[in-house]
């Protein structure tokens, strides 16, 4: 016997039980025809989406929602806010528990309670009512995903994982832009309830086949079952006071008291979290994760990409129904070349990457997103969407597209068994906390030019066009900050070259 064979014979019985489980399941999948391997990829996905949809979907919404439930008008962002709050903030207590409890059963539970809560918020008859809905499908989201995400990263391996990663990221960007048309389009011709009731058939038919297709993974051998409920609170309240003085900062200034103690209570509370996480015995982020070049590189990456496509809706959406007088539901189809455009350029980048490495594709993929917003920088009041938004949005798409999957797949590259879904929180974590930045942030210059007009019920439209040139000049040097910084510091992953998605 080698000495290779008497170290894994004297391997821990909970070790082997948990490689005996994960081969099992990897074996149960490779058995299945190529259909049954695409098909759990597309129940994974089709979950995803329906979270990275409510995102965005309600946003055209929101003055119907507004009329019809009685929002008193600063209230009204709640129903935005508070689901990405609680998504993107307990989204590493969801990768934790999918590390500890099991993936597949905190999968299925994130995706029941998503339902639930979006059968919740279509049927919300007060305004308290809806916003509470609302952070009950963030709660599920925080589990869901991160859950799906470590499934996806346990399940496949070499060209699988890249093609399927890539797949995954194509989602979570295309989700976004897709949101925009299906709100203007459930609003318009079914009222705002069916945006959030459209949900329920499609979580009831997703986990009636996870039920038959996603493999179980055994949790981690000898870790217990706790997860960091204190760190979570402390996650969230910093998040949440953040975007909060974010969000008024427009209004009642940058330098205002508000602002400020706002600021100040997030950098406190983010900063207890981290204390916490030094002495925890289960933290939601060990502090062993800052160690991972990959990881990290990656998900600065995600959460710069994310806050720059998510301005770009904002900005645009804004621009083209108050400044340019368009409908919903036209606002939603001018994105729809930006969704086919990310789709295109994230199969590109799985291609590219096991030929020039993720680096460079990431790198690229950040100087086009400048590129195109300087193209969208020099945009007015009176230009059209073909000749003068058009251009800028195809290539803030294709920079994306390229963007998102080299993210994705230099983060997860050294990820392996029980740290899927740790690794999992933290890239989903970055892109909600990416979105809500984004949002706040571009909301702030947009509307920074006109605040006397915001403080009477909103900003003019020449204001507007004014803020909209100067975010998206900001957008182009944060794009290029983002290129110098993957080019520096993210690792040349190069996956297997190979894009049959099928498992070993």
């Amino acid at each position: 016997m080698s000495v290779n064979h008497w170290i894994q014979g004297a391997e821990m019985p909970g070790q082997v039980r948990l490689q005996e489980a994960q081969r099992d399941a990897r074996e149960h999948l490779a058995a299945q025809p190529l259909r049954r391997t695409w098909a759990v990829l597309i129940v994974l996905c089709a979950a995803q989406f329906m979270v990275i949809l409510d995102v965005t979907v309600v946003n055209v919404a929101l003055p119907s929602i507004g009329r019809a439930l009685h929002f008193a008008a600063a209230d009204l962002q709640w129903v935005v806010t508070a689901y990405v709050l609680l998504s993107g903030g307990l989204v590493l207590l969801g990768g934790r528990a999918s590390d500890l409890i099991g993936r597949r059963i905190v999968f299925l539970t994130g995706l029941s309670i998503f339902t639930a809560a979006s059968l919740a918020s279509g049927l919300a008859p007060t305004a308290g009512a809806l916003i509470a809905s609302r952070a009950g499908q963030g709660l599920g989201a925080a589990l869901l995903t991160p859950a799906a995400l470590s499934i996806i990263t346990a399940a496949y391996s070499g060209a699988q994982r890249a093609a399927a990663l890539s797949i995954w990221a194509a989602i979570g960007s295309s989700g976004a832009a897709a949101g925009v048309l299906a709100g203007g389009m459930l609003t318009t011709w079914l009222g705002w309830r069916s945006i959030f009731l459209v949900n329920v058939p499609v979580g009831v038919i997703a986990g009636l086949i996870s039920l038959r297709l996603v493999p179980r993974f055994a949790p981690k051998p000898g870790a217990g079952r706790s997860v960091d409920l204190p760190g979570a609170v402390l996650a969230v309240g910093g998040l949440a006071s953040a975007v909060y003085a974010l969000a008024g900062a427009p209004a009642s200034g940058w330098g205002s008291p508000r602002t400020l103690s706002f600021l100040a209570l997030s950098v406190a509370l983010l900063a207890a979290f981290a204390l916490t996480e030094r002495v925890t015995r289960q933290p939601l982020l060990p502090p062993s994760t800052w160690r991972n070049r990959s990881l990290i590189a990656g998900a600065v990456v995600m959460l710069g990409a994310t806050g720059l496509l998510v301005g770009t809706f904002f900005l645009n959406s804004l621009f083209l129904q108050e400044v340019q007088g368009a409908s919903a539901l036209r606002v939603g189809l001018e994105f729809l070349p930006l969704v086919v455009v990310i789709g295109v350029a994230a199969h590109l980048a799985s291609r590219l990457m096991p030929r020039v490495g993720s680096r460079m594709v990431a790198t690229t993929g950040l100087l086009i997103m400048c590129l195109g917003a300087l193209l969208l920088s020099a945009a007015s009041a009176r230009s059209g969407y073909l000749t003068g938004l058009l251009p800028g949005l195809l290539v803030v798409g294709a920079g994306t597209g390229l963007a998102f999957p080299a993210a994705s797949v230099t983060a997860m590259n050294d990820v392996t068994g029980h740290g899927a879904g740790l690794a999992s929180g933290l890239m989903t974590a970055v892109h909600e906390i990416g979105a809500d930045i984004g949002v706040a942030l571009f909301s702030a210059i947009g509307t920074a030019a006109d605040v006397g007009g915001l403080m009477a019920g909103g900003p003019t439209a020449t204001a507007l066009a004014t803020g909209y040139r100067h975010g998206f000049t900001v957008a182009a040097g944060i794009a290029l900050g983002l290129a110098v910084v993957a080019f520096l510091v993210m690792p040349a992953v190069r996956p297997a070259a190979g894009t049959r998605l099928a498992v070993h």
